[in-house]
């Protein structure tokens, strides 16, 4: 049984991504941000999929001491019970904010938990998807073009504009995408972004202000999350890893001309800084 790691796995995108996958008999270990949440989504899986296997792990991962806290407990799950490799990580949670909000360790809140999340889960749980072959899959978006990461403020803390904020973290996602194909492809490992496009969810009605005002709005167009459910989807049952990288509706999509591996490398530098590790040899199994 294959095994999926999942983050912001309690709805939205996060948990129909899960209910398709564990409905395909993939073994679902996901994450979401309160007990209470987590215990709610785990019922709606199994009542729609009575064998499914399920099991969520409760975690803030805006704060970095939980992201590890939270691979601890991962990893020992996975050696203990899926042969020590997982097969794929979609890094989905994320968040919209309307004014400027910092994590502990003082990083702008939208940069920290879109983008720097998943780079250091990323980091922890490397070796269980080096053994597997696995594929990590961040949830990217559109509005990642016509935007350069501001390397001389990346916390945006001169002038915050949220768009910007958010802009910048999806540029980030697939920058450090192309990153990590740079680096471990040749180790088995395949990165890929997917745009789901606008989707009905909330993540923007959990702060107030003008962006839950503007997403009330918006979201009302979306597609349901089970459609952009169903590329996370593909992304994990192909055979042979696809040779993409920006994907939307099973489909290859055009990115940024500013997904270079320049970029790329200048970000992976510094979010090495910011998490206070190092992407290495040490880590390949």
């Amino acid at each position: 049984m294959n095994t999926i790691i999942i983050t912001g796995a309690t709805s939205g995108i996060g948990l129909a991504s899960a209910r398709l996958l564990a409905a395909k008999g993939f073994r679902i270990l996901a994450v979401g941000h309160s007990k209470e949440n987590c215990e709610k989504a785990r019922s709606a899986i199994l009542a729609e999929t009575p064998a499914a296997s399920v099991e969520y792990f409760p975690a803030d991962l805006m704060q970095q001491r939980e992201i590890t806290r939270v691979a601890g407990e991962l990893t020992e799950y996975v050696n203990k019970n899926c042969g020590a490799e997982v097969d794929a990580l979609i890094n989905n949670a994320g968040c919209a904010r309307s004014w400027y909000m910092t994590t502990d360790e003082g990083y702008e809140q939208q940069f920290a938990l879109n983008y720097l999340a998943g780079f250091l889960l990323t980091h922890e749980l490397l070796p269980l998807l080096t053994k597997g072959q696995g594929r990590v899959i961040m949830t990217g978006s559109e509005s990642h073009k016509g935007i350069k990461v501001h390397w001389n403020d990346v916390m945006l803390r001169r002038g915050y504009n949220p768009l910007t904020a958010y802009k910048q973290s999806k540029l980030c996602d697939i920058l450090f995408a192309r990153g990590l194909n740079d680096r471990y492809n040749a180790a088995g490992v395949h990165a890929y972004v997917v745009d789901p496009g606008l989707v009905h969810t909330d993540i923007g009605n959990k702060s107030g202000g003008i962006v839950n005002l503007v997403w009330k709005l918006r979201k009302r167009h979306g597609a349901d999350p089970a459609v952009p459910a169903r590329t996370y989807g593909w992304l994990c049952e192909q055979a042979e890893a696809p040779a993409g990288l920006y994907y939307r509706l099973c489909k290859e999509n055009t990115y940024s001309k500013q997904v270079t591996s320049e970029n790329a490398d200048r970000l992976f530098a510094l979010s090495e800084q910011l998490c206070g590790v190092t992407f290495g040899k040490e880590n390949l199994v």
